[in-house]
Protein backbone atom coordinates (compact mmCIF):
# COMPACT_ATOMS: atom_id res chain seq x y z
CA UNK A 1 0.00 0.00 0.00
CA UNK A 2 1.53 3.65 -1.31
CA UNK A 3 1.70 6.03 1.47
CA UNK A 4 0.40 9.25 0.50
CA UNK A 5 2.20 12.18 1.49
CA UNK A 6 0.19 15.24 2.12
CA UNK A 7 2.50 18.09 -0.88
CA UNK A 8 4.68 20.72 0.70
CA UNK A 9 3.19 24.01 1.27
CA UNK A 10 3.95 26.75 -1.31
CA UNK A 11 6.35 29.45 0.02
CA UNK A 12 3.62 32.47 0.69
CA UNK A 13 3.61 36.17 -1.18
CA UNK A 14 4.14 38.85 1.75
CA UNK A 15 0.83 39.79 2.47
CA UNK A 16 -0.23 43.20 0.74
CA UNK A 17 -2.18 46.35 1.91
CA UNK A 18 -2.77 49.79 1.50
CA UNK A 19 -0.16 52.20 1.68
CA UNK A 20 0.13 55.41 3.37
CA UNK A 21 2.14 58.40 1.81
CA UNK A 22 3.48 61.16 4.02
CA UNK A 23 4.93 64.02 1.49
CA UNK A 24 6.96 65.18 4.65
CA UNK A 25 9.23 61.97 4.61
CA UNK A 26 8.56 61.00 1.38
CA UNK A 27 10.75 61.74 -1.52
CA UNK A 28 8.83 64.14 -3.70
CA UNK A 29 10.52 66.95 -4.52
CA UNK A 30 13.25 67.01 -7.39
CA UNK A 31 15.54 69.31 -6.15
CA UNK A 32 19.64 70.42 -7.59
CA UNK A 33 22.04 71.12 -5.09
CA UNK A 34 24.84 73.53 -4.74
CA UNK A 35 27.07 70.93 -6.56
CA UNK A 36 24.95 70.53 -9.63
CA UNK A 37 23.84 66.94 -8.32
CA UNK A 38 20.20 65.75 -8.55
CA UNK A 39 18.05 64.73 -5.87
CA UNK A 40 14.51 63.97 -4.88
CA UNK A 41 13.77 64.90 -1.47
CA UNK A 42 11.10 64.85 1.10
CA UNK A 43 9.54 68.39 1.69
CA UNK A 44 11.09 68.42 5.61
CA UNK A 45 14.54 67.77 3.98
CA UNK A 46 13.83 70.12 1.32
CA UNK A 47 13.29 72.65 4.30
CA UNK A 48 16.03 71.21 7.06
CA UNK A 49 18.92 71.72 3.84
CA UNK A 50 17.39 74.70 1.54
CA UNK A 51 20.29 76.52 2.22
CA UNK A 52 22.21 74.27 0.30
CA UNK A 53 19.86 73.39 -2.63
CA UNK A 54 20.02 75.57 -5.57
CA UNK A 55 16.89 75.15 -7.25
CA UNK A 56 13.68 72.73 -7.53
CA UNK A 57 14.01 71.09 -10.60
CA UNK A 58 10.85 69.60 -11.15
CA UNK A 59 9.83 68.17 -14.55
CA UNK A 60 7.37 70.54 -15.91
CA UNK A 61 6.88 74.41 -14.98
CA UNK A 62 3.72 73.95 -13.51
CA UNK A 63 4.74 71.59 -11.18
CA UNK A 64 7.66 73.52 -10.19
CA UNK A 65 5.32 76.21 -8.90
CA UNK A 66 2.44 74.30 -7.82
CA UNK A 67 5.38 72.67 -5.03
CA UNK A 68 6.67 76.39 -4.76
CA UNK A 69 3.11 77.75 -4.09
CA UNK A 70 2.71 74.79 -1.43
CA UNK A 71 6.05 75.11 0.42
CA UNK A 72 5.25 79.28 0.58
CA UNK A 73 1.66 77.70 2.08
CA UNK A 74 3.43 75.49 4.73
CA UNK A 75 5.71 78.56 5.51
CA UNK A 76 2.74 80.84 6.37
CA UNK A 77 0.58 77.89 7.97
CA UNK A 78 3.51 77.50 10.63
CA UNK A 79 3.75 81.64 11.22
CA UNK A 80 7.41 81.95 9.88
CA UNK A 81 6.77 84.99 7.11
CA UNK A 82 7.14 88.72 7.50
CA UNK A 83 4.55 91.26 9.33
CA UNK A 84 5.96 94.12 7.66
CA UNK A 85 8.25 95.48 4.43
CA UNK A 86 10.83 96.30 6.72
CA UNK A 87 10.70 92.78 8.47
CA UNK A 88 10.78 91.40 4.95
CA UNK A 89 13.66 93.08 3.77
CA UNK A 90 15.70 91.77 7.29
CA UNK A 91 14.82 88.28 7.13
CA UNK A 92 16.26 88.17 3.29
CA UNK A 93 19.19 90.36 4.21
CA UNK A 94 19.87 88.35 7.20
CA UNK A 95 19.13 85.16 5.58
CA UNK A 96 16.61 84.35 8.36
CA UNK A 97 17.18 80.70 8.80
CA UNK A 98 14.07 78.33 8.32
CA UNK A 99 14.63 75.77 11.19
CA UNK A 100 11.01 76.98 12.65
CA UNK A 101 8.95 76.04 9.41
CA UNK A 102 10.46 72.86 9.15
CA UNK A 103 9.69 72.31 13.10
CA UNK A 104 6.22 72.88 12.66
CA UNK A 105 5.93 70.75 9.81
CA UNK A 106 7.66 67.91 11.52
CA UNK A 107 5.47 67.95 14.25
CA UNK A 108 1.76 67.97 12.45
CA UNK A 109 -0.47 64.91 12.79
CA UNK A 110 0.76 62.23 10.59
CA UNK A 111 -2.93 61.09 9.94
CA UNK A 112 -3.59 64.70 8.76
CA UNK A 113 -0.47 64.40 5.99
CA UNK A 114 -1.17 60.75 4.54
CA UNK A 115 -1.61 60.92 0.52
CA UNK A 116 -4.22 57.83 0.79
CA UNK A 117 -6.01 58.60 4.52
CA UNK A 118 -9.40 56.81 3.35
CA UNK A 119 -11.39 59.74 5.30
CA UNK A 120 -8.93 62.62 5.02
CA UNK A 121 -6.61 62.04 2.54
CA UNK A 122 -3.97 65.06 2.12
CA UNK A 123 -4.90 68.12 -0.88
CA UNK A 124 -7.73 65.45 -1.75
CA UNK A 125 -12.17 65.10 -1.52
CA UNK A 126 -13.07 61.54 0.40
CA UNK A 127 -16.83 62.38 -0.30
CA UNK A 128 -16.10 61.09 -3.81
CA UNK A 129 -15.57 57.57 -2.96
CA UNK A 130 -18.95 56.01 -3.24
CA UNK A 131 -18.99 57.02 -6.81
CA UNK A 132 -14.95 56.40 -7.67
CA UNK A 133 -15.63 52.92 -9.20
CA UNK A 134 -17.88 54.32 -11.87
CA UNK A 135 -16.48 57.33 -12.96
CA UNK A 136 -12.48 56.84 -12.22
CA UNK A 137 -10.11 57.03 -14.85
CA UNK A 138 -6.54 56.05 -15.34
CA UNK A 139 -4.19 58.25 -13.68
CA UNK A 140 -3.31 60.21 -16.80
CA UNK A 141 -5.90 62.28 -16.40
CA UNK A 142 -4.56 63.56 -13.86
CA UNK A 143 -1.34 64.74 -15.51
CA UNK A 144 -2.00 67.81 -17.48
CA UNK A 145 0.46 67.49 -20.20
CA UNK A 146 -1.38 64.22 -20.83
CA UNK A 147 -5.43 65.03 -19.64
CA UNK A 148 -6.94 66.44 -22.89
CA UNK A 149 -10.07 67.83 -22.55
CA UNK A 150 -11.24 65.77 -18.88
CA UNK A 151 -14.14 64.71 -21.18
CA UNK A 152 -13.23 62.77 -24.30
CA UNK A 153 -16.48 62.41 -26.37
CA UNK A 154 -15.01 59.44 -28.42
CA UNK A 155 -13.72 55.91 -26.48
CA UNK A 156 -11.80 57.77 -23.59
CA UNK A 157 -8.61 55.36 -24.76
CA UNK A 158 -6.27 57.31 -23.49
CA UNK A 159 -7.76 58.28 -19.77
CA UNK A 160 -7.70 54.06 -19.47
CA UNK A 161 -4.39 53.72 -20.11
CA UNK A 162 -3.25 51.18 -17.22
CA UNK A 163 0.33 52.34 -16.40
CA UNK A 164 0.34 53.33 -13.08
CA UNK A 165 2.08 56.72 -11.55
CA UNK A 166 4.55 56.53 -8.68
CA UNK A 167 2.93 58.72 -5.68
CA UNK A 168 5.78 61.60 -5.77
CA UNK A 169 4.17 61.93 -9.13
CA UNK A 170 0.85 62.09 -8.50
CA UNK A 171 1.34 64.20 -5.58
CA UNK A 172 3.37 67.04 -7.64
CA UNK A 173 0.54 66.31 -10.63
CA UNK A 174 -2.00 66.80 -7.92
CA UNK A 175 -0.85 70.10 -6.76
CA UNK A 176 -0.45 71.68 -10.73
CA UNK A 177 -4.21 70.68 -11.16
CA UNK A 178 -5.02 72.65 -7.96
CA UNK A 179 -3.15 75.32 -9.16
CA UNK A 180 -3.48 75.24 -13.14
CA UNK A 181 -6.62 72.87 -14.15
CA UNK A 182 -8.17 74.38 -17.10
CA UNK A 183 -12.01 74.84 -17.27
CA UNK A 184 -14.38 72.49 -19.06
CA UNK A 185 -16.72 69.55 -18.08
CA UNK A 186 -15.09 66.52 -15.78
CA UNK A 187 -15.70 63.15 -16.26
CA UNK A 188 -17.46 62.52 -13.63
CA UNK A 189 -21.36 62.14 -13.12
CA UNK A 190 -23.01 64.35 -10.66
CA UNK A 191 -25.61 62.07 -9.50
CA UNK A 192 -24.57 61.74 -5.97
CA UNK A 193 -23.04 65.41 -5.15
CA UNK A 194 -25.15 67.55 -7.69
CA UNK A 195 -24.48 68.65 -10.81
CA UNK A 196 -21.89 71.64 -10.58
CA UNK A 197 -19.27 68.69 -9.90
CA UNK A 198 -18.81 67.83 -13.59
CA UNK A 199 -17.99 72.03 -14.12
CA UNK A 200 -14.26 72.46 -13.87
CA UNK A 201 -13.76 76.28 -13.42
CA UNK A 202 -10.44 77.49 -14.03
CA UNK A 203 -7.75 77.33 -11.57
CA UNK A 204 -6.16 80.62 -9.87
CA UNK A 205 -2.93 80.84 -12.12
CA UNK A 206 -4.26 79.48 -15.53
CA UNK A 207 -5.41 82.82 -16.61
CA UNK A 208 -2.74 84.70 -15.50
CA UNK A 209 1.54 84.31 -15.69
CA UNK A 210 3.20 83.67 -12.25
CA UNK A 211 6.32 85.17 -11.72
CA UNK A 212 8.27 83.52 -9.00
CA UNK A 213 11.45 85.54 -7.35
CA UNK A 214 14.04 82.80 -7.74
CA UNK A 215 17.47 83.00 -5.19
CA UNK A 216 20.72 81.31 -5.27
CA UNK A 217 19.29 78.89 -2.80
CA UNK A 218 15.72 77.61 -2.56
CA UNK A 219 15.74 79.79 1.23
CA UNK A 220 16.27 82.52 -0.89
CA UNK A 221 13.28 81.62 -3.09
CA UNK A 222 11.18 80.87 -0.39
CA UNK A 223 12.46 84.01 1.86
CA UNK A 224 11.44 86.19 -0.88
CA UNK A 225 8.54 85.31 -2.13
CA UNK A 226 6.81 85.16 1.88
CA UNK A 227 5.44 88.60 2.26
CA UNK A 228 3.42 90.04 5.05
CA UNK A 229 0.20 88.59 5.41
CA UNK A 230 -2.91 91.37 4.75
CA UNK A 231 -4.21 92.14 7.99
CA UNK A 232 -1.53 90.07 9.74
CA UNK A 233 -3.94 86.69 9.05
CA UNK A 234 -2.06 83.41 7.90
CA UNK A 235 -5.57 81.59 7.43
CA UNK A 236 -5.93 77.96 6.98
CA UNK A 237 -3.81 75.42 5.66
CA UNK A 238 -5.87 73.15 3.15
CA UNK A 239 -5.21 69.88 4.18
CA UNK A 240 -8.40 68.15 2.85
CA UNK A 241 -11.59 68.85 1.90
CA UNK A 242 -13.62 67.50 5.07
CA UNK A 243 -10.92 68.81 7.25
CA UNK A 244 -10.04 72.06 7.77
CA UNK A 245 -12.05 76.19 9.49
CA UNK A 246 -13.70 76.82 6.82
CA UNK A 247 -16.27 74.77 4.81
CA UNK A 248 -16.64 73.58 1.39
CA UNK A 249 -19.01 74.42 -1.40
CA UNK A 250 -21.41 71.98 -2.47
CA UNK A 251 -22.02 70.88 -5.62
CA UNK A 252 -26.35 71.27 -6.04
CA UNK A 253 -25.66 75.02 -7.08
CA UNK A 254 -23.18 77.13 -7.91
CA UNK A 255 -22.47 79.23 -4.82
CA UNK A 256 -20.11 82.41 -5.23
CA UNK A 257 -16.36 82.12 -4.88
CA UNK A 258 -15.27 82.76 -0.51
CA UNK A 259 -12.58 85.67 0.26
CA UNK A 260 -8.88 83.50 1.47
CA UNK A 261 -8.80 83.55 5.41
CA UNK A 262 -5.07 84.22 4.73
CA UNK A 263 -1.75 83.37 2.50
CA UNK A 264 -1.82 80.15 4.12
CA UNK A 265 -5.22 79.34 2.52
CA UNK A 266 -4.70 80.83 -0.89
CA UNK A 267 -1.75 78.83 -1.57
CA UNK A 268 -3.32 75.78 -0.15
CA UNK A 269 -6.78 76.18 -2.01
CA UNK A 270 -8.19 72.92 -3.51
CA UNK A 271 -8.82 73.73 -6.88
CA UNK A 272 -9.84 70.34 -7.63
CA UNK A 273 -12.01 67.52 -6.07
CA UNK A 274 -9.14 64.87 -6.65
CA UNK A 275 -9.33 61.00 -5.42
CA UNK A 276 -6.19 59.30 -5.74
CA UNK A 277 -6.43 55.10 -5.43
CA UNK A 278 -3.33 53.24 -4.50
CA UNK A 279 -1.87 50.44 -5.71
CA UNK A 280 -1.96 47.96 -2.65
CA UNK A 281 1.66 47.04 -2.16
CA UNK A 282 3.95 44.29 -0.16
CA UNK A 283 6.72 45.86 2.27
CA UNK A 284 9.32 47.94 0.39
CA UNK A 285 7.77 48.08 -2.34
CA UNK A 286 7.18 51.79 -4.47
CA UNK A 287 3.81 53.12 -3.75
CA UNK A 288 1.59 53.71 -7.14
CA UNK A 289 -1.55 55.63 -7.94
CA UNK A 290 -3.33 53.81 -10.62
CA UNK A 291 -6.49 55.40 -10.59
CA UNK A 292 -8.26 59.28 -10.13
CA UNK A 293 -11.09 60.74 -10.15
CA UNK A 294 -11.59 64.67 -10.86
CA UNK A 295 -14.02 66.96 -10.38
CA UNK A 296 -14.71 70.79 -9.43
CA UNK A 297 -13.21 72.15 -6.74
CA UNK A 298 -12.85 75.29 -4.60
CA UNK A 299 -14.18 78.88 -6.07
CA UNK A 300 -12.11 81.61 -4.87
CA UNK A 301 -13.04 85.37 -4.91
CA UNK A 302 -9.77 86.68 -5.42
CA UNK A 303 -8.63 90.42 -4.03
CA UNK A 304 -6.41 92.13 -6.01
CA UNK A 305 -5.15 93.90 -3.10
CA UNK A 306 -4.42 90.67 -1.13
CA UNK A 307 -4.27 87.82 -3.70
CA UNK A 308 -1.98 89.08 -6.38
CA UNK A 309 1.50 90.04 -4.53
CA UNK A 310 3.66 88.75 -7.59
CA UNK A 311 0.92 89.75 -10.76
CA UNK A 312 2.29 92.06 -13.14
CA UNK A 313 -0.60 94.29 -13.45
CA UNK A 314 -1.26 96.19 -17.07
CA UNK A 315 -4.25 99.20 -17.53
CA UNK A 316 -7.35 99.50 -15.87
CA UNK A 317 -9.94 97.55 -17.97
CA UNK A 318 -13.55 98.22 -16.23
CA UNK A 319 -12.07 99.27 -13.26
CA UNK A 320 -9.63 96.56 -12.90
CA UNK A 321 -5.77 96.20 -13.85
CA UNK A 322 -5.78 93.13 -15.79
CA UNK A 323 -2.41 90.94 -15.04
CA UNK A 324 -0.18 89.80 -17.68
CA UNK A 325 -1.44 86.99 -18.98
CA UNK A 326 0.76 83.91 -21.23
CA UNK A 327 -0.26 84.20 -25.18
CA UNK A 328 0.41 81.70 -27.93
CA UNK A 329 1.92 84.19 -30.40
CA UNK A 330 4.12 85.78 -27.91
CA UNK A 331 6.73 84.28 -25.89
CA UNK A 332 7.76 85.41 -22.35
CA UNK A 333 10.62 86.91 -22.97
CA UNK A 334 9.08 89.62 -25.20
CA UNK A 335 7.06 90.56 -22.50
CA UNK A 336 10.13 90.97 -20.05
CA UNK A 337 9.82 95.08 -20.29
CA UNK A 338 6.71 94.68 -18.32
CA UNK A 339 8.41 92.74 -15.50
CA UNK A 340 11.52 95.32 -14.59
CA UNK A 341 9.03 98.09 -15.51
CA UNK A 342 7.14 96.70 -12.26
CA UNK A 343 9.96 96.11 -10.62
CA UNK A 344 11.26 99.98 -11.46
CA UNK A 345 7.96 101.66 -11.00
CA UNK A 346 6.03 99.44 -7.97
CA UNK A 347 5.69 101.10 -4.92
CA UNK A 348 4.07 97.83 -2.96
CA UNK A 349 3.46 94.32 -3.66
CA UNK A 350 6.81 91.82 -4.22
CA UNK A 351 8.47 94.35 -6.63
CA UNK A 352 7.93 97.47 -4.31
CA UNK A 353 10.07 95.46 -1.81
CA UNK A 354 12.18 93.56 -4.00
CA UNK A 355 13.80 97.60 -5.05
CA UNK A 356 14.84 98.07 -1.60
CA UNK A 357 16.76 94.90 -1.22
CA UNK A 358 20.71 95.37 -0.55
CA UNK A 359 22.49 92.72 -2.07
CA UNK A 360 26.64 92.45 -2.05
CA UNK A 361 28.05 93.43 -5.17
CA UNK A 362 30.43 89.96 -4.75
CA UNK A 363 31.08 89.83 -8.75
CA UNK A 364 28.90 85.94 -8.86
CA UNK A 365 26.15 87.51 -11.22
CA UNK A 366 22.31 88.63 -10.79
CA UNK A 367 20.88 87.99 -6.70
CA UNK A 368 17.77 86.74 -8.53
CA UNK A 369 16.39 86.14 -11.25
CA UNK A 370 11.93 86.52 -12.14
CA UNK A 371 10.81 83.14 -13.20
CA UNK A 372 7.53 83.33 -15.17
CA UNK A 373 5.08 80.75 -15.87
CA UNK A 374 2.11 80.29 -17.72
CA UNK A 375 0.00 78.04 -19.36
CA UNK A 376 -1.56 78.23 -22.98
CA UNK A 377 -4.86 76.49 -23.54
CA UNK A 378 -6.79 75.99 -26.71
CA UNK A 379 -10.13 76.42 -24.67
CA UNK A 380 -10.40 73.76 -22.14
CA UNK A 381 -7.20 71.68 -23.96
CA UNK A 382 -3.90 71.91 -22.80
CA UNK A 383 -1.23 73.32 -25.30
CA UNK A 384 2.26 73.99 -23.74
CA UNK A 385 3.74 75.80 -20.89
CA UNK A 386 5.76 79.11 -21.59
CA UNK A 387 8.10 80.21 -19.28
CA UNK A 388 11.13 82.91 -18.90
CA UNK A 389 13.56 83.13 -16.57
CA UNK A 390 15.08 86.84 -16.20
CA UNK A 391 18.34 88.64 -14.05
CA UNK A 392 17.15 91.33 -11.58
CA UNK A 393 19.99 93.00 -9.73
CA UNK A 394 17.91 96.10 -7.59
CA UNK A 395 21.06 98.25 -8.10
CA UNK A 396 20.80 97.60 -11.85
CA UNK A 397 16.64 98.00 -12.05
CA UNK A 398 16.86 101.24 -14.45
CA UNK A 399 19.58 99.96 -17.06
CA UNK A 400 17.34 96.35 -17.28
CA UNK A 401 14.50 98.48 -18.08
CA UNK A 402 16.05 100.17 -20.21
CA UNK A 403 17.74 97.26 -21.75
CA UNK A 404 14.51 95.08 -22.13
CA UNK A 405 12.70 98.07 -24.21
CA UNK A 406 15.20 98.75 -26.42
CA UNK A 407 16.06 95.34 -27.07
CA UNK A 408 12.43 94.48 -27.59
CA UNK A 409 12.12 97.25 -29.62
CA UNK A 410 15.12 96.39 -31.92
CA UNK A 411 13.76 92.66 -31.95
CA UNK A 412 10.48 93.66 -33.34
CA UNK A 413 11.71 96.05 -35.74
CA UNK A 414 13.84 93.09 -37.26
CA UNK A 415 10.56 90.77 -37.39
CA UNK A 416 8.67 93.17 -38.59
CA UNK A 417 11.36 93.99 -41.30
CA UNK A 418 11.33 90.27 -42.40
CA UNK A 419 7.98 90.57 -42.93
CA UNK A 420 8.07 93.23 -45.30
CA UNK A 421 10.98 91.46 -47.25
CA UNK A 422 8.69 88.32 -47.66
CA UNK A 423 5.80 90.71 -49.43
CA UNK A 424 8.56 92.57 -51.76
CA UNK A 425 9.87 89.00 -52.59
CA UNK A 426 5.76 87.55 -52.94
CA UNK A 427 5.10 90.26 -55.42
CA UNK A 428 7.44 89.61 -57.78
CA UNK A 429 7.16 85.29 -57.40
CA UNK A 430 3.33 85.55 -57.40
CA UNK A 431 2.34 88.82 -59.83
CA UNK A 432 -1.27 87.38 -59.84
CA UNK A 433 -1.91 85.75 -56.85
CA UNK A 434 -5.96 84.87 -55.57
CA UNK A 435 -6.42 86.30 -52.32
CA UNK A 436 -7.33 83.04 -50.73
CA UNK A 437 -3.74 82.23 -50.99
CA UNK A 438 -1.71 85.14 -50.01
CA UNK A 439 -1.27 83.88 -46.86
CA UNK A 440 0.40 80.28 -47.57
CA UNK A 441 2.40 82.17 -50.93
CA UNK A 442 4.35 84.46 -48.72
CA UNK A 443 5.03 82.42 -45.72
CA UNK A 444 7.54 80.86 -47.84
CA UNK A 445 9.70 83.72 -47.68
CA UNK A 446 8.84 85.09 -44.39
CA UNK A 447 11.60 84.32 -41.79
CA UNK A 448 9.52 85.33 -38.41
CA UNK A 449 9.04 81.51 -37.57
CA UNK A 450 12.91 80.87 -37.39
CA UNK A 451 14.08 84.43 -36.14
CA UNK A 452 11.60 84.29 -32.98
CA UNK A 453 12.77 80.96 -31.18
CA UNK A 454 16.55 82.57 -32.63
CA UNK A 455 16.43 85.69 -30.85
CA UNK A 456 15.69 85.07 -27.00
CA UNK A 457 19.51 84.03 -26.86
CA UNK A 458 20.86 87.31 -27.70
CA UNK A 459 18.43 89.15 -26.05
CA UNK A 460 18.62 87.01 -22.79
CA UNK A 461 22.53 87.32 -23.31
CA UNK A 462 22.04 91.36 -23.24
CA UNK A 463 19.58 91.22 -19.85
CA UNK A 464 22.69 89.19 -18.09
CA UNK A 465 25.11 91.40 -19.42
CA UNK A 466 23.37 94.35 -18.14
CA UNK A 467 22.40 92.36 -14.52
CA UNK A 468 26.26 92.36 -14.02
CA UNK A 469 26.71 96.17 -14.51
CA UNK A 470 27.71 96.58 -18.37
CA UNK A 471 27.19 99.49 -19.91
CA UNK A 472 23.75 99.05 -21.84
CA UNK A 473 24.53 101.19 -25.12
CA UNK A 474 27.13 98.97 -26.19
CA UNK A 475 25.34 96.24 -25.17
CA UNK A 476 22.67 96.88 -27.48
CA UNK A 477 24.44 97.51 -30.46
CA UNK A 478 26.38 93.96 -30.08
CA UNK A 479 22.68 92.55 -29.34
CA UNK A 480 21.27 94.46 -32.64
CA UNK A 481 23.87 93.35 -34.58
CA UNK A 482 23.87 90.10 -33.73
CA UNK A 483 19.70 89.84 -34.46
CA UNK A 484 20.35 91.71 -37.70
CA UNK A 485 23.05 88.98 -39.05
CA UNK A 486 20.74 86.05 -37.90
CA UNK A 487 17.90 87.81 -39.74
CA UNK A 488 19.89 87.89 -42.79
CA UNK A 489 20.58 84.04 -42.50
CA UNK A 490 17.47 83.28 -42.17
CA UNK A 491 15.92 85.17 -45.09
CA UNK A 492 18.43 84.37 -47.50
CA UNK A 493 17.76 80.55 -46.39
CA UNK A 494 14.01 81.54 -47.62
CA UNK A 495 14.86 82.94 -50.22
CA UNK A 496 16.66 79.79 -51.84
CA UNK A 497 13.35 78.30 -52.53
CA UNK A 498 13.06 80.88 -55.73
CA UNK A 499 13.63 79.02 -58.82
CA UNK A 500 17.15 80.26 -60.73
CA UNK A 501 15.61 82.08 -63.21
CA UNK A 502 15.00 85.87 -63.99
CA UNK A 503 11.80 86.17 -61.89
CA UNK A 504 13.30 84.42 -58.98
CA UNK A 505 16.68 86.57 -59.40
CA UNK A 506 14.45 89.90 -58.94
CA UNK A 507 12.61 88.39 -56.07
CA UNK A 508 15.74 87.43 -54.19
CA UNK A 509 17.29 91.50 -54.74
CA UNK A 510 13.78 93.08 -54.16
CA UNK A 511 13.54 91.41 -50.86
CA UNK A 512 17.25 91.94 -49.86
CA UNK A 513 17.09 95.28 -50.96
CA UNK A 514 13.98 96.19 -48.82
CA UNK A 515 15.56 94.73 -45.67
CA UNK A 516 18.51 96.45 -45.57
CA UNK A 517 16.18 99.88 -46.92
CA UNK A 518 14.56 98.93 -43.55
CA UNK A 519 17.92 98.52 -41.14
CA UNK A 520 18.83 101.88 -42.47
CA UNK A 521 15.51 103.58 -42.64
CA UNK A 522 15.16 106.96 -40.12
CA UNK A 523 12.71 104.60 -38.15
CA UNK A 524 14.74 102.05 -37.34
CA UNK A 525 16.12 102.17 -34.52
CA UNK A 526 19.40 103.91 -34.12
CA UNK A 527 21.39 100.83 -32.94
CA UNK A 528 20.41 99.05 -36.56
CA UNK A 529 21.18 102.31 -38.53
CA UNK A 530 24.11 102.26 -36.43
CA UNK A 531 25.25 98.98 -37.55
CA UNK A 532 24.02 99.46 -41.18
CA UNK A 533 26.57 102.65 -41.79
CA UNK A 534 29.20 100.15 -40.85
Amino acid sequence: MRAVVDPLPEASAPPRRNPSWDPRHQPCAPVISQEGEALQLSLLDVLRNAEELSALSCPTPGEGVGLIEYLLGICFASGAFPSSDDEWRARVERKHPLDEVATWLAGQPADEWDLFHPERPLGQNSELAPQFEEDGAGPAQLVLERVGDYCQLFDHHHLEHPEPLPAAEAFRAMLAQHVYGLSGRARVSGKRLGPKLTNLAAGRLQGRVRVVVEGRTVADTLRMNLYPAPGGEKGHFNRSWTTGENPRRGFRTKPPGRATSGPADLHSCLGRSVLLRPVPAAEGEPVLVDRVLIGAGELLALDPERDLDDAVLGKKLNGHRKPLWPSPTRALWREAHALYSAATRETGRLYGRLRNLDFPQDGSGPPCSFWAVGIIADKTVPATWTEGRFPYAPSMGEALCEASRRGSDIAEYVARSLERAAYAAWKVAYPNPKPADRAAQMARFDARREFWPAAEKPFLGLLHETARGGDVPPLLFDCAGELRSMAEDFLRNRLDALPRNREGMLARARAEARFRDDMADAKAPAELREAAQR
